[in-house]
């Protein structure tokens, strides 16, 4: 476990990820020319080839492979590279890794002891740790943040308190045309709402041997950051879709839910596809056109799908009037593939397209969805309980939910 070997050079995946991305071009290109071939035989004959439906299934999962490769190879070149000193570390920051190292290899807690009771503050016994360095925690969140699809996309707040609260103009701000000597009156229907976000607490438990950790070459807080960012953003990731609120975050998905014309504040609105479990047999490209227009144009801007590797594989096969797919690939490295020209971003804790599911969710998540993340990560060392391996809990308080409910639409595969 080198760290030469777990970082190659950033031009070399910048080669790969151009090579995975001409892969994928090439691999839609054959299921654009399959699909077209199993369309046309529906229209000859109102039914297709089971050589062509076979060939389809196969350029289809070869796509999803396509895809699976570009996203690993642009993750790994946008992981950030933990072993290198950062210049602008004042000594304090050198001495705090130096203590954290110790204690990670040998236990020894003396010098992250000295370190709080200089800062103050408390470091074990009812915190259950201490804190990993601020350049090893501000990494970890970069790495989630690749990781996770919904904290990438959303607005993330640090906070230092066990609650975040915010006051949130239901109504919007007051606002009108006066002369320049004329009162300024509050408006009459201003409605303020106050919301509360708890962080809760997420955890991992990645354990080592003795001889890993009396390895030198081994840098304590790279292998601390690789063993638990994928854990905590799929842990996350989970809760900010579907999570109930309780020791958890609250998923978007999980608040009371009505269609677009009964839609009130604290309800996310939906729009049926009018079909149990599918798209619309005709013209199913114009659900997606009215779930686009049922955001507002404020919102439209910074605008994106979600939905999971399933749902888009059947969205992909959707054709817009002018026969162009409304999937398209992404354009460049880094970028995201589109569904009519929106970026499409791929959570797969989203629901499978089934009876009344909603697999599908559109809008500014910016401003719809809000991330705190409770400063510090924890870390306590136990060498006991699996002996001969050393455990690591590893704690990070995190909380989610909706900010802006105007700003977010859902469409539901069903009949109302």
């Amino acid at each position: 476990m080198q760290p030469s070997n777990l970082h190659a050079a950033p031009e070399n995946k910048a080669a790969t990820s151009a090579d995975a991305l001409a892969e994928l071009h090439g691999v839609f290109s054959a299921f654009r020319e399959t699909n077209d071939e199993r369309m046309a035989q529906i229209e000859r004959r109102l039914s297709s080839d089971v050589v062509t439906e076979e060939k389809l299934a196969r350029i289809d999962r070869a796509l999803d492979e396509a895809r699976k490769r570009l996203d690993t190879r642009e993750l790994e070149a946008a992981r950030p590279r933990l072993g290198v000193e950062a210049k602008s570390e004042g000594p304090q920051a050198r001495e705090h890794k130096a203590a954290f190292r110790e204690y990670m290899r040998s236990g020894d807690s003396a010098g992250l002891k000295a370190l709080e009771e200089k800062a103050m503050s408390a470091g074990s016994g009812p915190d259950g740790g201490y804190l990993v360095p601020v350049p090893a925690e501000r990494e970890i969140l970069q790495r989630m943040a690749n990781i996770s699809p919904i904290r990438a996309i959303s607005s993330v707040r640090e906070i230092s308190t066990a609650t975040y609260r915010k006051a949130f103009s239901v109504s919007g701000p007051s606002g009108g045309w006066v002369a320049e000597a004329d009162p300024r009156p509050q408006g009459a229907n201003q409605q303020l709402a106050d919301m509360s976000f708890p962080a809760m607490e997420l955890y991992a438990m990645p354990a080592a041997t003795q001889s890993l950790l009396d390895d030198a070459a081994v840098d304590i807080e790279q292998w601390v950051a690789q063993e638990i960012d994928t854990v905590f953003a799929e842990q996350e990731g989970a809760a900010f879709v579907n999570g109930n609120g309780v020791n958890k975050p609250t998923g978007f998905l999980s608040y009371t839910k009505s269609t677009v014309a009964a839609w009130s504040w604290g309800k996310t609105a939906y729009l049926p596809t009018g079909v149990a479990g599918a798209l619309p047999a005709a013209n199913p490209s114009d659900i997606f056109v009215d779930l686009i227009y049922a955001l507002r144009a404020g919102y439209r801007q910074n605008a994106r799908f979600v939905m999971n590797r399933k749902t888009q594989a059947a969205v992909r096969k959707l054709k817009a009037t002018t026969g162009e797919y409304l999937w398209q690939p992404p354009s460049g490295v880094g970028q995201p593939a589109t569904l009519m020209n929106f970026p499409l971003v791929e959570s797969e804790d989203m629901p499978d397209m089934a009876a009344d599911s909603f697999p599908v969710a559109f809008g500014d998540f910016q401003r719809a969805y809000l991330v705190v993340d409770r400063r510090g990560v924890r870390v306590l060392r136990d060498p006991y309980s699996a002996k001969p391996y050393v455990l690591f809990y590893t704690t990070k308080r995190v909380g989610g939910g909706v900010q802006d409910f105007d700003a977010l639409k859902l469409l539901k595969f069903g009949t109302a």
